[in-house]
């Protein structure tokens, strides 16, 4: 049963809170496309340092969208299914991006093309 305190809470909102943190998105990009490693996420961000990389990711995992994994030389992080859960969330912020007059500011069409499929491939694999 829905109260009127629980009526004031949007779903959105409480989504929100778990990937609204600066880097949140880029990392489970990153995530989607292959990277496990500390290092990887860094690759191509040059304003995330060391500090800021790991607080984000223990914060990530508190929220159980990722899950740390020490294997003998090294650490790997992987999506939980809460994580997983957010493909189509990053899928359709993609498309909205590829799809509107955002994307003719940086992209050429035949690169949106390219795009679209990548996306659809790290993205909606298990969907076909």
């Amino acid at each position: 049963m829905v109260t009127d305190s629980d009526a004031s809470i949007c779903p959105i909102e409480l989504a929100m809170q778990l990937i609204n943190r600066k880097w949140v998105i880029q990392i489970l990009r990153d995530m989607f496309f292959g990277k496990t490693r500390f290092n990887e996420f860094k690759e191509d961000k040059p304003g995330l340092s060391n500090k800021v990389l790991s607080h984000c990711l223990k914060d990530m995992e508190e929220n159980q969208l990722i899950k740390r994994h020490e294997l003998e030389d090294s650490i790997e992080y992987k999506l939980t299914e809460r994580g997983q859960a957010l493909n189509k969330v990053l899928y359709e912020l993609a498309m909205f991006t590829l799809t509107s007059d955002l994307a003719d500011k940086y992209y050429s069409e035949e690169r949106v093309d390219e795009l679209k499929i990548v996306f659809n491939d790290a993205l909606l694999k298990e969907d076909g």
